[in-house]
């Protein structure tokens, strides 16, 4: 009898790379630094993948896109590591998706500001140019 691990599809790190859009050398990176562990290796040492770090990599990358860092990413899974369970990860990962937000939030004031003094400076510049004409 085959256990749920030995039906699971197998994928080579190019394989792996092309199906979450990453490079062979990131992949590398994120095991190095931790936040990749199930990966096996087969006779020749070469590395396996499975269903299971396709789904941990398209995590990360999202986790990218809502603007956690590699580090803060390494942090939670060290969390995770020692709990084994999201009651101490879930409060920790909401305070930081706060603190993107506020990050935001202020960098969208500052670019409106600048937006506003990049108009204010170029109805200056008409003006003078304007006055040049005349």
């Amino acid at each position: 009898m085959t256990s749920p691990a030995q039906k699971q599809k197998t994928y080579s790190i190019g394989e792996l790379a092309r199906t979450v859009d990453l490079s062979q050398r990131t992949i590398r990176y994120y095991e190095e630094i931790g936040l990749l562990h199930s990966v096996r290796r087969i006779e020749n040492g070469k590395r396996v993948y499975t269903d299971d770090d396709v789904r941990r990599l398209k995590f990360i990358n999202r986790l990218k896109v809502l603007g956690l860092s590699l580090a803060e990413m390494v942090e939670l899974e060290k969390v995770y590591r020692t709990q084994r369970n999201n009651r101490e990860i879930l409060p920790k990962l909401l305070a930081i998706l706060d603190e993107r937000a506020v990050q935001i939030d202020d960098r969208i004031s500052q670019l409106t500001a600048l937006k506003t003094e990049i108009r204010e400076y170029q109805a200056r510049l008409r003006g003078k140019m304007m006055m040049e004409e005349t």
